[in-house]
């Protein structure tokens, strides 16, 4: 395989040029997001950053390959999705609307044959054919992701950043699987070719939204990016009769999950609504512990770096050295997450930093 560097560059230049005329149209449509008690930002911002992305790839995709089914199929529920994002943007949706849309999107690239068609068991060669079940599996699996990078992009350049280094991780284990297994699929070389043109569309775009922000993501922009990670993901691994393939992405993506899974358990303890944001996330829960906005987001880039390093190991070793490899891994991460109080987090923390900001405005 030839690494595609035209495309890559490509999508890198037009990120770079094409961002901040997003931002200009965002704010003659409407797609703004305004200061408020849960934001750290205290000015007015274009939002719909997603769309600078999904343009810069789109472009360098169709001008410089060859449309196979599966990209079809990805940029397909990549349109439905940012469609998606853009009504959010720009006039808000419901959060059973927004899943409804992220169940469509997702199953969009089924017919285009990205689904996850069998599970695996790590102590034995056994396949499990999910049959008729590969379509809610791979559903499931993919708004699963989508929210899970909805909900750590609360600082900036943190949930690009965190996609960026997602994909990379996912073209170098897919690089991986494809010399230990002496062969590759058609959807495997695609993964690897999509992943690098998508990081280099993100690159450009963190130009302008790492802090301090001159835009936001959006929904049009996490959700694409979640979207983004979870079809390749598929494309790339679900077809690899290995234990490995199966938990791979689930450890490059283990801060997003984490994040996502100790929410929903946070927000049902106190008797909230599970869709009703808080300020409990572990991005806020540094913020709250004293880092300044820059140094929690590089914080949570290295965490994001070591666990992409242990999925890229755990490709290497056996699946039984894997499993007490990812038990001792979890452990480590969950005793670092504790320190932060997350589980336990009411957003004081959050709410005096937003009191300090806005005073060191004031007397600025």
């Amino acid at each position: 395989m030839q690494i595609p560097v035209t495309a890559i560059i490509l999508a890198l230049v037009a990120a770079l040029l094409v961002t901040p005329l997003v931002g200009k149209w965002a704010f003659k449509c409407g797609a703004l997001d305004r200061p408020g008690q849960r934001k750290i930002h205290n000015r007015v911002m274009p939002r719909m950053g997603g769309v600078a992305i999904y343009i810069s790839f789109v472009v360098a995709v169709l001008l410089t390959r060859e449309i196979t089914l599966p990209v079809a199929g990805f940029l397909a529920g990549g349109f439905l999705i940012v469609l998606l994002g853009i009504i959010d943007d720009t006039r808000g949706v419901s959060p059973w609307v927004k899943l409804a849309g992220q169940v469509v999107a997702a199953g969009a690239v089924i017919p285009f044959g990205i689904k996850v068609q069998f599970l695996t068991n790590p102590f034995s060669h056994d396949l499990l054919a999910l049959g008729v079940l590969s379509i809610p599996v791979t559903v499931i699996w993919m708004v699963a992701v989508i929210n899970a990078v909805n909900l750590v992009d609360g600082l900036d350049g943190l949930a690009g950043g965190t996609s960026c280094i997602a994909v990379l991780t996912l073209a170098a284990v897919i690089w991986i699987e494809i010399l230990l297994n002496g062969g590759a699929t058609q959807g495997q070389w695609d993964a690897i070719t999509l992943a690098l043109v998508l990081a280099a569309a993100i690159l450009g775009f963190l130009r302008y939204n790492f802090h301090p922000a001159k835009i936001f993501l959006g929904d049009s922009g996490s959700m694409y990016l979640g979207y983004s990670v979870a079809v390749l993901a598929v494309m790339g691994l679900a077809k690899s009769a290995t234990f490995i393939s199966v938990i791979i992405p689930v450890v490059i993506l283990g801060i997003p999950f984490l994040d996502t899974t100790l929410a929903i358990i946070r927000r049902y303890c106190g008797n909230r609504p599970i869709f009703q944001a808080d300020q409990g996330h572990l991005h806020h829960r540094l913020i709250a512990m004293g880092f300044s906005h820059r140094r929690a987001v590089l914080c949570l880039y290295g965490v994001n770096i070591v666990l992409a390093l242990s999925a890229v190991v755990m490709t290497l070793i056996t699946p039984k050295q894997a499993v007490v490899f990812l038990v001792l891994l979890s452990t480590g991460v969950l005793v670092l997450v504790n320190k932060t109080g997350i589980v336990s987090a009411g957003g004081s923390g959050h709410t005096g930093y937003l009191a300090r900001s806005e005073k060191q405005q004031r007397s600025s």
